[in-house]
């Protein structure tokens, strides 16, 4: 079964693919021949998901998701949530970007945060919808040097480690887009089920 991952970051097809195993095989946009950047214009992350998807099943009218992760931290009320790639700027830095935080939280003791994934999935022709949460805290500097974002700076509840000081397999033990993935191949599994069952 082959999916098209609508996303130009490496780092979410290898997290995504890891997640799912050999459940089904994830194309990513370059391995469908498709040259763009898709735009997140929304206010939530759910949207920002959802217009991914759409605009990869306009373009190839195959079966296909797309993603959108925010980091949303308490004391910021929320921030930088929706604009979390670009909360330091459209360049997409995620050093300044994790700067910027940890110099907005400086005289903060709350910590607290999660991160968020929603998953768009365009399934014949239908679009549903898969969320993974993943609860914990803001370090005051970073630590290790894996993983991507501002994964050197959050630590899961549950963890005395951040995400970048994990290996794959530690970090999609807590993982919020292994959580929204995980509700994506059990979905998946039970539409093939169906299928399967129809033609038989």
């Amino acid at each position: 079964m082959k999916l098209i991952f609508a996303t130009n970051n490496e780092h979410k097809v290898d997290e995504i693919q890891a997640a799912v195993g050999d459940v089904f095989q994830i194309m990513t946009l370059k391995d469908a021949n498709i040259d763009i950047d898709i735009p997140e214009p929304h206010d939530t992350i759910k949207e920002n998901a959802s217009e991914k998807s759409t605009t990869i099943h306009r373009l190839t009218h195959m079966n296909c998701f797309g993603e959108d992760t925010g980091l949303e931290v308490d004391a910021l009320k929320g921030e930088p949530g929706v604009k979390s790639a670009r909360y330091a700027g459209e360049e997409k830095s995620f050093d300044k970007n994790i700067e910027k935080l940890l110099s907005n939280l400086e005289q903060s003791d709350n910590r607290f945060a999660k991160f968020r994934t929603v998953i768009s999935l365009i399934w014949n022709d239908n679009e549903y919808l898969f969320e993974g949460i993943c609860n914990g805290v803001i370090t005051r500097e970073r630590k290790g040097f894996g993983g991507f974002g501002y994964d050197s700076v959050f630590i899961p509840n549950g963890s005395t480690k951040t995400f970048a000081e994990m290996t794959m397999s530690e970090k999609n033990q807590y993982s919020h887009r292994k959580k929204a993935a995980d509700k994506l191949i059990l979905f998946l599994q039970q539409m093939e089920k169906t299928e399967l069952k129809r033609q038989a």
